[in-house]
């Protein structure tokens, strides 16, 4: 760098950051000797802050605008006003932008399965992947505690801690949440919004916040996937019978699929066995034993009927055969009262429906010689 330049960047002195990278989330004003002269011109634009470092100390946070460090506590001696010092100001400050934009859809997922007691299937393993936001929230905190002396501080520097402290949380919620794996899927919104509020408690040490969380999947292990998966086919084929003949067809499609050396023969014997999979276990009970021959069912016991009967001109009922009876003996109805029930053509008199007949034939005749 020739005298001129250098003496160009002694008298115009702005600070500012745009920055053209998706990943910073703090960079470093660069300057000839970390020196910022008095009433140098600080931008901070929407999206940043900007944290002051003096001599080693943070002395202040800037937030959006337009900034003219005149104040005491920023370095007033310059290079130009210390020839002595050989353009070398003994008041070295230094000036850290800060993205306080959020950094999206940043990828999370378990890596070793998460042990849990479901309701229904017992003890399990799950796993699960999903995305997160990340913000910094108090620039000052950040600096101190994660980002140091780091000119360029990127996100893929602090992601993987963050990854850690997420999966801890997640783990510990959902194990602890007893909701049952077949009912996660309707709830991943609101475990989503638990799991961000555990973490934001962790990551607020650090000065950051977790704005956003997503819960994408959570999947159960292959082997008890395909053992629902089995499940869920019987509960669609209805019955045992069924699902046998069903398996047998699938056994069969897939025999003939097959390439072999017999050929047609190998399709034949595969469909033979399938059909004859399918007789016997269609045959058989759960245990495979042929199950006992249960007695038939007796007959439904007949239909009783009830009547009505026709008096001064209405009709009455309707009446049992028992309640007619007691009503012939108490002579309330005679031989030729008029009843009628269902499937009756008509009204008939009670001596000549057959059923009703011998309700007057049930005293004694009189006695001999009476």
């Amino acid at each position: 760098m020739g005298i001129f330049d250098f003496l160009t960047g002694e008298f115009i002195d702005v600070i500012h950051w745009v920055d053209d990278t998706r990943d910073t989330m703090v960079w470093r004003f660069q300057r000839e000797g970390h020196e910022i002269k008095y009433g140098a011109k600080l931008t901070v634009r929407e999206g940043q802050s900007a944290v002051f470092v003096h001599e080693g100390q943070l002395a202040d946070v800037f937030t959006p605008g337009l900034y003219f460090l005149e104040t005491n506590n920023m370095p007033i001696l310059t290079t130009l006003n210390h020839w002595d010092h050989s353009f070398k100001s003994p008041f070295k400050s230094e000036v850290y932008f800060v993205n306080t934009t959020r950094f999206s859809d940043l990828k999370w997922g378990t890596k070793n399965p998460i042990m849990l007691r479901d309701p229904e299937f017992g003890p399990t393993r799950i796993r699960a992947f999903g995305t997160y936001a990340v913000k910094v929230s108090d620039p000052a905190r950040f600096l101190t505690e994660i980002v140091g002396t780091d000119g360029e501080f990127t996100m893929d520097e602090i992601s993987y801690q963050i990854r850690n402290i997420i999966v801890q949380s997640f783990s510990r919620i959902i194990a602890g949440s007893g909701i049952p794996v077949l009912d996660m899927a309707a709830n991943t919104r609101d475990l989503g919004k638990l799991v961000a509020s555990e973490i934001s408690k962790v990551v607020a040490e650090y000065g950051l916040t977790i704005p956003e969380f997503y819960i994408e999947n959570i999947s159960l292990p292959p082997a008890v996937e395909e053992a629902l998966d089995k499940r869920t086919s019987m509960g669609l084929a209805g019955d045992l019978g069924k699902f046998t003949q069903y398996s047998a067809a699938e056994a069969m499609t897939s025999a003939a699929g097959t390439p072999s050396g017999g050929g047609g023969m190998g399709a034949g014997l595969g469909m033979g066995m399938g059909m004859a999979m399918a007789q016997n276990m269609a045959n058989q009970g759960p245990w495979g034993a042929q199950p006992a021959q249960s007695p038939a069912a007796p007959p439904p016991p007949p239909m009783e009927h009830v009547w009505h009967i026709a008096e001064g001109g209405e009709t009455k009922g309707p009446f049992s055969k028992a309640a007619l009876g007691r009503m012939a003996t108490e002579g309330k109805i005679t031989r030729d009262t008029y009843v009628w029930t269902a499937g009756q053509d008509g009204w008939m008199k009670a001596e000549d429906v057959q059923e009703l007949a011998q309700l007057f034939t049930i005293l004694p005749p009189p006695p001999p010689g009476a």
